[in-house]
């Protein structure tokens, strides 16, 4: 059973796809088979004359949104069963869609404001799941590592639904011929354009269970070698690495996974980013703040981020002064270059002030007895994290930069240091 996992900005266009013909004529009697619209009349409308309807049911949430609609709110996963083996009945697929919807966090079983979502099917062992990944709550489904849990659940269900190859039973001579080679080393590594490929796959085995987990086989004057496609959202890179390298180590394999594509690693190493150790703490941070299952779990490690006197934002705002500062010092005529460092340094400490005193609305974060309109995000970043700095109009950032650049130059002046200009070196 294999799932493939693509976005959508067209509900309506979507469906009309799914219940039309399809691209070669193989779409056969599409109908509904498993549905969750919060009340939404959703069976109803499952007819190809009331499309538009089924598509705004389930565009409901995410028209609530306002500016906030993601340019790609509908999410689809398609999924196949083994043609060698038996069909499986509506019945079936619907629970095979509701076990999918429950492991990806779209639909978790007994959450009552998931997102909505429908499975249909049009042609036999194949089902089509749709959903928009806009809550009831008003928050959106961030759909981290969703490709990685659908590949593991999906595997999950072949060996319950017995649709694994048996091992067969041969005899011993046999059984040598088909074992890889322990010789056999396989290298997947993250290439220079930012594509992952895999090398040293040279037999059939190997290049199956390269494919099961997503990557594309090439062959050319090269020779075989595989690579993810280019469409594969950066994110799950490194999740469909990781699982082809489990599933290659499990055959026998010898596998050469890049440090940077093996997820089940921390992300803590010194040299993670080579001699960029700040960025790989910043990534280590990173990694931390999306594993926070509560608020006071994401105030704890936002106080890295945000702390005033000792938070990497602070570290920032110093680093870019006294860049600026060290430009004059170096050039008294390249002034207009330490402006500009200097207008960046605004624009953090701007960030700093809108995130300041967030520590209570942190802790808040996730409770139940907060009101249904104020009900936080639960996607590991969320949308008051951006502030109203974020919201203003170019012209309202570029007011307040000069309002602070003025302040700024009163302050100086005041103190008695010379504002910032041009002019003969000491």
């Amino acid at each position: 059973m294999i799932a493939h996992l693509q976005r959508a900005s067209n509900t309506v266009g979507l469906l009309s796809y799914l219940y039309g013909p399809g691209e070669r004529g193989d779409h056969v009697s599409p109908r509904l088979i498993a549905v969750a619209g919060h009340g939404a009349p959703i069976e109803l409308l499952a007819e190809p004359g009331s499309l538009p309807y089924l598509a705004h049911a389930l565009d409901a949430p995410v028209e609530r949104l306002g500016t906030r609609v993601p340019a790609q709110p509908t999410w689809v996963c398609s999924v196949r069963s083994d043609p060698r083996q038996p069909d499986l009945t509506d019945p079936q697929w619907a629970a095979v869609a509701r076990r999918l919807v429950d492991v990806t966090g779209i639909a978790p079983e007994g959450d009552p404001d998931a997102c909505r979502w429908i499975a249909v099917r049009n042609r036999p062992r194949q089902v089509h799941v749709v959903a928009t990944i806009a809550r009831e709550d008003g928050s959106l489904d961030n759909g981290y590592r969703d490709s990685f849990r659908l590949q593991s659940e999906c595997q999950l269900l072949a060996a319950e639904l017995g649709h694994l190859p048996i091992a067969s039973q041969s005899t011993p001579r046999t059984q040598e011929t088909r074992m890889p080679s322990p010789s056999i080393t396989i290298t997947i590594t993250a290439e220079p354009s930012g594509s992952v490929s895999a090398k040293g796959a040279s037999d059939d085995l190997s290049a199956t269970l390269l494919k099961h987990a997503g990557f594309q086989q090439i062959d050319d004057w090269y020779g075989r070698r595989h690579r993810l496609p280019t469409t594969t959202p950066t994110d799950y890179r490194a999740a469909i690495a990781t699982h082809a390298a489990e599933m290659l180590r499990a055959a026998r394999y010898g596998v050469d996974l890049d440090p940077t594509q093996d997820t089940t690693k921390a992300f803590t190493s010194a040299n993670a980013l080579g001699p960029y150790a700040a960025g790989a703490e910043l990534l280590r941070l990173t990694e931390q703040i999306r594993s926070a299952e509560t608020g006071a779990d994401l105030k704890q490690a936002l106080d890295h981020l945000l702390d005033p006197e000792h938070g990497a934002l602070e570290r920032i705002r110093e680093a870019l002064e006294a860049a600026g500062e060290q430009i004059t010092d170096l050039d008294d005529e390249a002034f207009q270059l330490a402006d500009r460092f200097g207008f960046a340094e605004d624009f953090v400490h701007s960030a700093m002030s809108e995130l300041v005193d967030s520590e209570d609305e942190l802790l808040g974060v996730g409770r139940a007895q907060q009101p249904s309109d104020q009900a936080q995000t639960r996607s590991r970043w969320l949308p008051q994290f951006r502030g109203a700095a974020v919201a203003a109009s170019p012209a309202a950032a570029k007011a307040q930069v000069s309002s602070s650049l003025d302040s700024r130059s009163t302050q100086r002046s005041a103190g008695g240091l010379p504002p910032r200009a041009p002019g003969p070196r000491l």
